[in-house]
């Protein structure tokens, strides 16, 4: 990895941010579920389940399942979009937001550190 010392790697910065949110009392997510979590978080919304799918390359019963996950977790809420009862919208968590706020200071901190 060319201008990249091993710590200050992009691939060392995420170890050590995975390692750090495994370490910590909080919840466990599955990659696949962090990869959702995080486009709802970050990606301009608002977000569909349909919608997740179809950007994310994912079944809807895929994104589904991991959904249960996240709002089992309270991170991330599922509305019934009263326009369309077929659509389900998906929002972050106040708890949500804070796993996000945590995670980005762990990234910090990781990028620091090398």
């Amino acid at each position: 990895m060319r201008g990249y010392t091993r710590r200050s790697s992009p691939i060392e910065i995420l170890r050590e941010t995975v390692v750090s949110l495994i370490r910590r009392d909080g919840p466990d997510l599955s990659a696949r579920q962090l990869g959702i979590f995080l486009t709802v978080c970050l990606c301009e919304g608002p977000h569909t389940v349909r919608g997740l799918a179809t950007s994310l390359a994912l079944s809807k019963s895929v994104i589904t399942r991991a959904l249960d996950r996240l709002e089992a977790f309270e991170l991330v809420h599922r509305t019934i979009d009263p326009d369309d009862r077929r659509s389900v919208f998906v929002q972050q968590t106040g708890r949500g937001a804070a796993l996000v706020r945590e995670i980005h200071q762990i990234m910090r901190e990781a990028r620091s550190a090398s």
